[in-house]
């Protein structure tokens, strides 16, 4: 029997409440660290008799972080709409096409970093449930003392986010500190808010101290700790013997949702910057490469003769991309960057994200049975919201939501949820760069659109005869053609690897 075992940042999701793994970082004020020293809180040999001085220090620097959104919800179009039976059950969407909107809420943990009131938490702990607005956020003090706290800045690669508590007073405050240091073995004490429960504290070792979890990405390299971590655990902080946060508590490894004994928190040096350039209201750029890339398997390390859990296979390039213009090609094996080696715990995409763009640095590959070096200077990594564009029309991704601006408009009239054709979805669609249209991302299958065979990747070029280059084009033919009161909008489309032809679609 197999078991399926998932990474999980949790996320609850109960009615219209969010409740988000939280925790607490690590670190406290320098006198409390050497009281904590002094008193011989933690003995170097042996497990410490108790952890209630230490938490007694560290407790009021944590604190519950909630939210209150505004979140847009996908409208269920009425079933007995234009039937006799429309007016029966109220308007279920069918009616209007302004979006509706619901309340949520999340719930999670930070840690305080200031005297005056700077707090950091895990970005998914702040940021909007799907399409939406953060209206208010609440920090609350391990005495229920409520403050409201103002957004900073957020960085949803790195999962970081730092909040400003608005009243101006003198906080009890944490620090980070050097979780290179760490060792598997240590003891490591957790403080957070699991389940909305309120403060909870949980001790443990450190299992690994860089764990790469194989989910990919530049920031796939964690603290992994015994100490137990759950749902609302994220965003507190992973604290040390000397009462300095060394982690930040961000994702559990379980197969019911609940802590098995392996947790994953962000390690402080990985943190630390990026939080001080939140903390200034700098936005974070990282070095990019613009390459598609899988860990080389001891298969192709013996195929080749090179060395075994070092370097990582490029699968493909993005044209254009920094890669492509220093000369990097699919099939290389890159195995140091700027004199670092490629190895799972410090993975191409980590080394690379930590370069500043524009640098120039060394890239050692292994290229058709020898190595060589080149020469490229790094780019700019782009946004969540770009790289999303870049994957949208992978043959095998079909996501459930579309990602970037659609037309509520064009999908209750036609049944399709189109986007505006740009350069990267071009290129992943193997269409002429000069192709002008907009591209179908969903279909509704109940709607004549997917009876006549329109389906997701379609690049609707006119409409009516008339040039379609925009969304906004194509929902003013529409809006024409239902003012005109006719029954369907005649489509040309562009199907990949097939001659463009005409569709003609009922309007709903």
């Amino acid at each position: 029997m197999r078991y399926a075992y998932g990474l999980s940042t949790a996320l609850l999701i109960g009615g219209a409440t969010v409740s988000l793994i939280t925790g607490q970082p690590a670190g406290a004020q320098v006198a409390q660290n050497d009281d904590a020293r002094m008193s011989g809180i933690a003995p170097r040999a042996g497990a410490p008799a108790s952890f209630a001085d230490l938490t007694e220090q560290l407790q009021p620097s944590v604190v519950n972080i909630s939210t209150r959104q505004r979140v847009e919800v996908q409208q269920s179009r009425n079933p007995f709409a234009g039937t006799p039976f429309e007016g029966l059950f109220g308007n279920r969407g069918g009616g209007s096409n302004q979006p509706q909107t619901r309340e949520a809420q999340s719930l999670g943990s930070g840690f305080i970093i200031s005297a005056d009131g700077f707090v950091v938490t895990n970005n998914h702990v702040v940021s909007p449930s799907g399409r939406g607005t953060v209206e208010e956020i609440t920090v609350t003090m391990p005495d229920g003392t409520e403050y409201e706290a103002e957004l900073v800045g957020a960085d949803a690669q790195s999962d970081l986010a730092v909040l400003k508590i608005s009243r101006s007073q003198d906080f009890p405050f944490v620090e980070f500190g050097d979780s290179s240091q760490a060792r598997p073995g240590d003891w490591v004490v957790a403080i957070g808010n699991p389940f909305g429960l309120g403060g909870t504290v949980t001790s443990g070792i450190v299992s690994a101290v860089y764990r790469n979890t194989g989910q990919g990405g530049a920031y796939d390299r964690y603290i992994q700790t015994d100490a137990a971590i759950n749902r609302g655990n994220s965003g507190g902080p992973l604290f040390d013997m000397q009462g300095n946060v060394i982690g930040i508590n961000n994702a559990i490894f379980s197969p019911s949702g609940g802590s098995v004994g392996i947790g994953f928190a962000i390690p402080a040096e990985i943190a630390e910057p990026i939080v001080e350039q939140l903390k200034g209201g700098n936005a974070i750029e990282r070095g990019y490469l613009g390459v598609q890339i899988q860990p080389v398997t001891d298969d192709v390390a013996d195929s080749l003769g090179i060395d075994r859990n070092r370097g990582e296979f490029v699968q493909s390039v993005v044209p254009d991309g920094a890669a492509d213009r220093g000369g990097i090609k699919a099939g290389d094996i890159v195995t140091r960057v700027n004199g670092q080696d490629v190895t799972p715990e410090q993975t191409l995409s980590f080394l690379v994200a930590n370069i500043a763009p524009g640098t120039r640095v060394p890239i050692e590959l292994y290229r058709d049975g020898s190595r060589r070096t080149v020469q490229l200077t790094v780019g700019r990594r782009p946004s969540e919201e770009e790289l999303r564009q870049q994957q949208m029309f992978d043959p095998d991704s079909e996501p459930d939501e579309p990602e970037g601006e659609d037309s509520e408009m064009v999908a209750e009239s036609l049944g399709l949820q189109v986007l505006d054709l740009t350069p990267q979805i071009t290129r992943q669609l193997g269409i002429s760069a000069d192709t002008q249209g907009v591209v179908v991302a969903l279909v509704d299958p109940n709607s004549d659109a997917a009876r006549k065979g329109m389906q997701r990747g379609d690049v609707i070029v006119s409409a009516n005869y008339r040039d379609v280059a925009s969304i906004g084009d194509l929902e003013a033919i529409v809006a024409e053609a239902s003012e005109a009161n006719r029954d369907a909008v005649l489509l040309r489309k562009i199907s990949r690897g097939r001659p463009p032809v005409y569709v003609a679609v009922r309007l709903r």
